[in-house]
């Protein structure tokens, strides 16, 4: 009988064949913390002052060493060409309408920044707005969010710099491209709704923290304010907040009508609100409360005079719509305009637009939209052109039009406009990439998870793909947060699978695929379920011979890279490599700095005895053991990440690299000026996942194809 070797015998010989590392010295510390009675070592707790002299030598060494083992694999300068070429394609926003304006950003292709561009007319490029590449010359300065005036006369926007959360607001007359003297300085801000007349602005702030630096401290106790143009900000007035309650946070809008301003308050980044209301139409009323008992979601989508629409959890865990007058808030009181859908299909969101109600539902994890009058009566499906993710039906109550894109993992998103008189859809825009999308197959799949629920799963590969076990795989996954998986198009994936690779994403529990019920089943106590149901879906593309442990691969990102890290620690045998980007890796400090603490609605804290116990389990940090082989691995973070800081990933590495018993290497990749992702140059996204997909191709043992980076042919 003629011997094969296993799948484990194949990766040891890979593993074995490879040079170790030499990695820098990282200094130990005597840290140790008390979490009820337990003692656990915290060695690398200098690693969190991200401005010592030690910590940048530290980050400058780790990141000598990842390049010189990057700058040894041959294939990345071709992985970065074509990567540059796919990316090469213009990229357009949904306009958005106000006054006689349509405000729309543009990428020619490989600009660091889009473009801001305004017009009257749809068919015409019109003038650009602003520019953020020509505000910084390495492209680290964007546009991170704006707001326009109900006549579209002014512009609100924010600016970032190095892809951090903190941002200057800065206020533009759209008539002449000048600033005006408004301006809120740095700090983690947002102008969240503009007063009918434009007389000024309603926006949230946090006082800066005091015991560390803004990139690093809490931030608690969120006001809501307005903004009159043209006075000091001084004499702004604050107009609800909560200082008995600092972990409160505040959304406001203002409704179509100008009647009412509704504020929407959540705790950290749960789904439970409460909705307070403000009568515009009376000059001093107070901000009074109304659906107020925190029991369930609730989104105000619009009003007629005192009745308003809700988008609703509550009695539905698939989402509803009611109408509720505002003298009678209680539920017995509501009416029902679009009811929980039987079986599993879930209703995931409604816009107002043109007298209609645009609702998204989520179907097995994919969208539909449907369009119904507003007596909740269905009109019409919209018809979608495949296997992907629907986005858009934006828009005001007085239009008569809007815009939606659809995309894919082989399809650009494309850019329709919907006109609600004809009740047809037209392509507005439709960009031109390199690549047939013919050459690849789409489709979604299910799996067992390890307590026998059932789980989605899309893959997306070149056709011809045999499934002999033998194909490089990379798995993403996020799992949490209330955010589901969509397929979406992106070149790197797209470049992915031109070199060979499929490409799987998993709708893990801890998302909305399917309702509350999926998301509860996958934060707090549950969250073992998300790692759970991700090891599973490696374990069938394994099974169903897609590929095998030396040639699987898993990512994420923040959420996902927390997913990334505590898989590798409980199964290190699965995985042929590992791509933890800007993860949460210390789940017992993840609360003590800047917003993390937000976040406990799906982690729990270690400060309560039994979420230290929950938490203790599966922390990537803690649980990385001296003596294990674990698979190669290449973290990802930004200095400037001040959202999940970048502490998170230099303590995990330090700490895998001194555990690490196998020669695979470990290596961090630590970009400067850069932050959580948002904001991103193209240049940096472009090195960053040349040197991603590099490292994947040298540890899962792969060969390009001889046809990659070539153009197709017409």
């Amino acid at each position: 009988m003629r011997w094969r070797p296993s799948f484990a015998f194949l990766l040891a010989a890979a593993l074995a064949a490879q040079t170790p590392l030499t990695y820098p010295a990282t200094r130990k510390g005597d840290v140790v913390d008390d979490y009820h009675g337990t003692k656990v070592a915290d060695p690398y707790r200098w690693l969190e002052d991200e401005n010592s002299a030690e910590t940048k030598a530290w980050v400058e060494a780790e990141n000598q060493v990842t390049s010189a083992y990057l700058d040894q694999i041959p294939e990345r300068d071709a992985i970065r060409a074509r990567l540059t070429r796919l990316w090469d394609f213009e990229k357009y926003s949904a306009p958005s309408k106000r006054g006689k304006h349509y405000f729309y950003s543009a990428n020619t292709g490989l600009q660091n920044q889009a473009v801001l561009y305004v017009t009257d007319r749809l068919q015409d490029r019109g003038r650009v707005l602003l520019d953020p590449n020509a505000l910084s010359a390495d492209g680290t300065t964007a546009l991170s969010g704006m707001s326009l005036s109900e006549d579209g006369a002014l512009m609100a926007y924010a600016l970032s710099k190095g892809g951090a959360d903190l941002v200057v607001w800065k206020v533009r007359r759209v008539a002449t491209g000048q600033d005006l003297p408004d301006e809120l300085p740095l700090g983690r801000s947002g102008v969240n709704a503009w007063a009918k007349d434009g007389s000024g602005f309603y926006y949230t702030r946090y006082p800066l923290p005091k015991d560390r630096s803004a990139l690093t401290g809490v931030f608690r106790n969120q006001q809501l304010l307005f903004h009159r143009l043209g006075t000091p900000l001084a004499q702004d007035r604050v107009v609800y907040e909560r200082p008995d309650h600092p972990d409160w946070g505040f959304r406001a809008h203002v409704t179509d009508d100008g009647a009412w301003l509704v504020i929407a308050q959540n705790e950290g980044t749960g789904q439970r609100r409460r909705i307070f209301l403000q009568d515009l139409r009376k000059p001093g009323a107070q901000v009074e409360p109304w659906l107020d008992r925190f029991d369930a979601a609730y989104q105000v989508v619009g009003n007629d005079r005192d009745t308003f629409y809700v988008f609703t959890d509550h009695d539905a865990p698939r989402g509803r719509l009611v109408a509720i007058r505002k003298a009678h808030p209680d539920a017995k009181d509501w009416h029902e305009l679009i009811p929980q859908a039987k079986g599993q299909d879930v209703l995931a969101g409604v816009n107002l637009v043109a007298n209609r109600f645009a609702a998204t539902w989520r179907v097995d994890a994919l969208q539909r939209v449907r369009l119904y009058d507003l007596k909740g009566r269905l009109q019409k499906e919209i018809a979608l052109p495949g296997v992907g993710t629907l986005a858009g039906f934006g828009g005001r109550r007085k239009d008569r039009e809007t815009f939606y894109t659809f995309t894919s993992y082989n399809l650009p998103p494309t850019l329709y406009r919907y006109d609600f008189a004809t009740g047809k859809s037209a392509v507005f825009r439709q960009p031109k990439v390199a690549f047939d999308p013919a050459r690849f197959e789409v489709k979604e799949a299910f799996y067992t998870s390890k307590d026998g629920t059932r789980v989605p799963l899309f893959l997306a590969y070149r056709k011809g793909l045999k499934l002999d076990g033998q194909n490089p795989t990379l798995l993403y996954g996020y799992g949490g947060f209330n955010i589901p998986a969509a397929p979406a198009f992106a070149p790197a994936n797209l470049a992915w699978m031109e070199m060979g690779g499929i490409y799987a994403q998993a709708a893990l529990r801890g998302g909305s695929e399917y309702g509350k019920a999926w998301h509860d089943a996958g934060r707090l106590a549950n969250k073992q379920n998300v790692f759970d149901d991700f090891i599973a879906a490696a374990e069938w593309l394994i099974r169903e011979k897609y590929t095998c442990t030396p040639k699987l691969a898993i990512m994420g990102g923040s959420n996902g890279g927390l997913l990334v890290g505590a898989c590798m620690t409980q199964r290190p045998d699965l995985f042929g490599a590992c791509l933890p980007m800007v993860g949460v890796m210390d789940m017992l400090r993840y609360h003590t700095f800047t917003i993390g603490w937000m976040w406990k609605s799906d982690y729990d804290v270690s400060s309560d005895p039994e979420g230290f116990k929950r938490l203790m389990a599966y922390s990537p940090l803690q649980n990385l053991k001296p003596g294990v082989a674990y698979p190669p691995t290449l973290l990802t973070t930004g200095d400037h990440d001040d959202r999940v800081v970048p502490a998170h990933s230099h303590k995990f590495i330090a700490t895998l690299q001194a555990d690490q018993a196998g020669p695979a290497p470990v290596l961090t990749r630590i970009e400067t000026m850069g932050g959580h992702g948002a904001g991103k140059p193209t240049g940096k996204v472009l090195a960053e996942r040349a040197d991603q997909w590099a490292f994947l191709v040298k540890n899962l043992h792969m060969t390009l194809p001889p046809d990659f980076g070539k153009e197709p042919q017409p």
